[in-house]
């Protein structure tokens, strides 16, 4: 079966956002300022549509499989993370009276892979490696750099992935409270 690994469109939102979802956990609430699963899936999928924050499809690419939404990477820049999050915290604290403010995820100059996830139909297929060596492809077409993610401190094995593909554990993080390690791989241009 052929992978393809597309620029997102607006129309993959719904088989995108519950992916982003599974893959980034209670953080969804973070991003969306909602509780309720339902209310957090639709907030999640207009967000997805917009173009000003972090999870748009515009920072979106998809892996395709006989024609289907089968991963889906989230990745840009530590620059782009600045006015992305800004413009995220002006909306929802809009949206619930009071302050909000999101967590930092990545160091500054660095290229952050926010979320790379895979449908569990399609899993055992390398997609997920296919993404990140896409994500690293684009870091070397501009000049190279530090390519970096965040993985939850018990997910072992994709710790171990990330490990096989170069990616070194550089420091501890926190993100909604729940620890991390920043994980970090050098691409050469």
């Amino acid at each position: 079966m052929e992978t393809i690994i597309r620029k997102a469109k607006r129309e993959d939102a719904e088989a995108s956002v519950p992916l982003i979802m599974e893959a980034i956990g209670d953080i969804s609430m973070q991003m969306t300022g909602e509780t309720e699963e339902s209310a957090i899936t639709q907030e999640f999928i207009h967000l997805f549509t917009q173009t000003s924050n972090r999870h748009s499809f515009l920072n979106t690419y998809v892996a395709e499989m006989e024609g289907q939404v089968a991963g889906v990477l989230v990745f840009y820049t530590a620059e782009q993370a600045v006015t992305l999050d800004a413009n995220l915290e002006k909306y929802l604290s809009a949206k619930s009276g009071t302050q909000v403010t999101i967590d930092k995820e990545t160091l500054p100059g660095e290229w952050y892979i926010d979320t790379v996830v895979v449908d569990p139909t399609y899993r055992g297929h390398g997609i997920g490696t296919k993404l990140l060596n896409f994500a690293e492809q684009v870091v070397k077409n501009n000049g190279g750099g530090k390519l970096s993610l965040n993985v939850e401190t018990e997910k072992e094995a994709a710790i171990r992935l990330y490990n096989r593909l170069g990616f070194e554990s550089v420091c501890p993080w926190t993100i909604i409270g729940e620890p991390f390690y920043h994980m970090v791989k050098t691409v050469g241009p």
